[in-house]
């Protein structure tokens, strides 16, 4: 089996940097379940990049008043696949401000979208285009 050396995944004090944490806060929270940490064979924690989402969403629920027993709940499997597809139809959303923003300036400069923009995409990238809003709006 191929020693894992941590590659990839985040320190302990890097994660709480980037959390906004204190270390002994990612400690406390790793023994009661709510993070996962992978060990390399000189025993140093090593932590995924969602583990920062993971603590931002514990603090969020923290703040509205859940104990931890609770919060622990919640991060069932399930139910943070729920909160990565909330995030992901937020950040749809996001883009298709941003879409609308761009299509708007270049109508503006007098750019015919129309006709320029299904020159550019294939008819099944639209149609994918198009599924994907219909799913998640």
């Amino acid at each position: 089996m191929e020693e894992f050396d941590g590659a990839g995944k985040l320190k302990i004090s890097e994660l709480a940097e980037r959390a906004k944490v204190t270390k002994r806060t990612i400690d406390y929270y790793t023994k009661l379940g709510l993070l996962n940490a992978e060990r390399s064979s000189s025993k140093y924690r090593f932590y995924d990049h969602s583990s920062i989402k993971r603590i931002e969403f514990i603090e969020d629920r923290k703040k509205a008043g859940l104990t931890l027993n609770e919060i622990k709940k919640e991060l069932s499997e399930k139910f943070f696949e729920e909160i990565d597809l909330l995030e992901l139809r937020l950040k749809i959303n996001e883009l298709n401000r941003d879409v609308s923003a761009v299509l708007s300036r270049l109508e503006k400069l007098g750019f015919k979208k129309d006709d320029e923009i299904k020159k550019k995409i294939s008819h099944e990238s639209l149609s994918l285009i198009q599924k994907l809003l219909l799913l998640f709006t």
